[in-house]
């Protein structure tokens, strides 16, 4: 018998088995869907019980809700490994089967589960609870993150109390965080290799699916790091105006006068050190107070816009659920944050807004977020993510670049100013970049050095000296006083202990520029070449078609590869920094020439301060350095045992 009619024969019976094989995996895959509705649902309740009302007995539930969801998911996981999934021939179910077959925590046994979601439990509420006690009177204990310290280190100008609330803060956080934070890391690569991944550090890029994002992100910093070396060297030469020489002419910048708290967004010097102060605008804060701009006026503004590009109105439940501003009769976790409950219909924001055109802006990214939720609430909840973890977070700030923009300032009457000379405009852009620009190497760095802890290249015997390494290699800055292993200063950021991924928010700057061109220029907006239409002074406010565009995009969620999204709304399947340049294209041109005028040294000389930590807090000997005029005697001071935190008794830490 001829051999082709053999061949014939067993295709046809493996594509009917096939056939049967996909038709079953199907079938078990919409049951799955059903079940992760559930559990996300049940999970993202007992999240906010706790997150809104931080109790022991709050914090219990989750940690017993999340156990036995790990348990319901594990077995869940176990069949769907049964499927040969990888010979399927229908895309999207091959897709969604690839994504569900990552289990990750889930696998570890349930006692370490548990352990696991006590830790980063602990550590959140220990970030959340913190206080500290004033600088002019250390009675009064009662100085919260949100809105205290935040609140001092934007408008005060005292440079003692700036560096009692950066060193106050930290020590109301590390030392608590520290061992806690080593027995996660190994914890999390437990379960990262036991879900076939290297480590955490892989399972987090997992979502970009690109092996070289890293080295890709790399290339863009060097691509945008010129301008952020403009921004710094301007910023140190008028920083040494106001603060002589505690502010060295080369050297990198002390990160307690950077108006943050963790140096990562220097807008709130824009008020201090403004190209043109002559052309100040209005202080924008207080417009708002001056209009009556209370939390729900200002959450009812950014609906607004959204509604204005023909996206959605969010529902009455969004509303009644919220919570929009702090309480005064509990705890919250005050970190501002979107909740998709995972039932189709229950979307929320948890932010202690205060009336700051900060919160204005905040409040319009955060409900980015929720407009991304309802755009791909049909998808299957495994395509309910950004396409990847830069889209979420670009997606609200890519609206917050029109709501920032002097001409939608001024349609929604906070900006009195009728005209816009060049001296106005670099001010708005020179406060932008403040922001944009800065925000660049600290959402890199912040990942490069969890990358090298979860690799076990960087050991908790060298925390603090590499974290204060990448401070200085990436963003030019020093702490104010001398550090050690003694410290743990990454803790201090709520994305460090609540083990939340920071490259994202590098990938959304890039990417959100893109973004803004592409729906500029369906808007009628941005026409390159053009200089009366630029792209810094878009607003895509009222603009159904690039709201149009935009919601295409949306509703893929991650059911295809990013690059496919990307294109959708762009044309393009790259990231690439020459929107971001493009925007910021004045602004440099500018700073190049003013750092040129006044002989500002660009770049920084190597800091003694975060040199130190390195060098000489080895071991068993506390090492401390003596100043003698500008050279640094490094002296043993006392032998000591290897350190332990101490127990920590309250949430008030002076």
């Amino acid at each position: 018998m001829n051999p082709a009619f053999y061949l014939t024969i067993l295709f046809v019976h493996n594509c009917t088995s096939l056939g049967a094989e996909e038709a079953r995996a199907k079938k078990f895959l919409d049951g799955l869907n059903k079940r992760a509705e559930d559990r996300t649902y049940r999970l993202k309740m007992a999240k906010w019980g706790y997150d809104s009302n931080i109790t022991d007995s709050n914090l219990q539930q989750v940690i017993t809700v999340t156990s036995k969801l790990s348990e319901e998911e594990k077995q869940d996981w176990q069949e769907l490994m049964k499927f040969d999934w990888q010979s399927f021939q229908d895309y999207d179910l091959k897709r969604q089967f690839e994504k569900n077959s990552h289990l990750v925590l889930g696998s570890l046994p349930k006692d370490k589960i548990k352990r696991y979601n006590t830790i980063v439990s602990e550590m959140t509420k220990i970030y959340s609870t913190s206080k500290i006690c004033a600088f002019d009177d250390p009675t009064k204990c009662d100085l919260a993150l949100e809105p205290d310290l935040v609140n001092i280190l934007a408008n005060s100008r005292n440079p003692d109390q700036l560096k009692h609330v950066w060193v106050e803060w930290r020590n109301a956080v590390g030392p608590h965080c520290k061992n806690l934070f080593s027995e996660y890391v190994e914890l999390g690569n437990e379960a990262a290799r036991l879900g076939n991944f290297t480590d955490t550090s892989d399972q987090w890029l997992h979502s970009y699916e690109d092996s070289k994002i890293m080295d890709k992100v790399e290339e863009l910093w060097k691509q945008l790091r010129p301008l952020y070396l403009q921004i710094h060297a301007y910023v140190r030469t008028h920083l040494r105006k106001t603060y002589g020489d505690l502010v060295t002419e080369k050297g990198p910048i002390p990160a307690h006068l950077l108006g943050n708290m963790w140096s990562q967004s220097w807008r709130n010097l824009a008020k201090f050190i403004l190209p043109f102060p002559d052309k100040r605008d209005e202080d924008l804060t207080e417009e708002l107070k001056k209009q009556n701009y209370t939390y729900l006026k200002i959450f009812k503004t950014a609906e607004d816009f959204f509604k204005s590009i023909n996206l959605t109105a969010l529902p009455e439940s969004f509303w009644k659920n919220s919570i929009l501003k702090k309480p005064a009769d509990r705890q919250i976790v005050c970190h501002a944050s979107a909740w998709d409950f995972g039932n189709r219909k229950d979307f929320r924001i948890k932010q202690c807004t205060e009336t700051t055109i900060q919160n204005f802006v905040t409040a319009h990214h955060e409900m980015g977020h929720v407009e991304y939720y309802i755009q791909y609430k049909d998808q299957p909840i495994t395509y309910r993510k950004g396409a990847n973890k830069g889209f979420h977070e670009a997606v609200g700030d890519l609206i917050s670049l029109s709501v920032q923009s002097r001409k939608h300032l001024r349609k929604i009457g906070l900006l009195t100013s009728q005209d816009d000379d060049p001296e106005s405009t670099m001010n708005t852009l020179f406060s932008m970049g403040l922001e944009k620009i800065v925000m660049l190497p600290f959402t890199y760095l912040m990942d490069l050095w969890r990358r090298d802890v979860f690799k076990g290249k960087t050991t908790p015997d060298n925390y603090n000296c590499k974290w204060w390494e990448l401070r200085e290699q990436y963003q030019g800055v020093e702490p104010p006083v001398e550090r050690s292993e003694e410290d743990f200063d990454p803790a201090a950021k709520f994305h460090t202990v609540a083990s939340i991924p920071y490259l994202r928010y590098f990938v959304s700057i890039v990417i959100q520029f893109q973004f803004h061109q592409a729906v500029c220029e369906k808007a009628g907006q941005f026409v390159r070449n053009d200089p009366t239409k630029p792209l810094h002074e878009c607003d895509i406010y009222r603009s159904t078609e690039a709201g149009n565009a935009l919601k295409k995009m949306l509703q893929m969620g991650s059911s295809r590869p990013w690059p496919d999204a990307f294109e959708v709304l762009t044309g393009q399947r790259h990231m690439d920094g020459t929107a971001l340049l493009e925007y910021f294209k004045p602004l440099q041109n500018w700073l190049e020439a003013e750092n040129k005028k006044t002989g500002a040294f660009i770049g920084w000389e190597k800091s003694t301060k975060a040199e130190l930590i390195c060098t000489f807090n080895q071991g068993d000997f506390n090492l401390r350095s003596v100043w003698h005029g500008s050279v640094a005697v490094r002296v043993v001071l006392e032998y000591h045992k290897p350190v332990h935190p101490p127990e920590r008794t309250s949430p008030t830490s002076t």
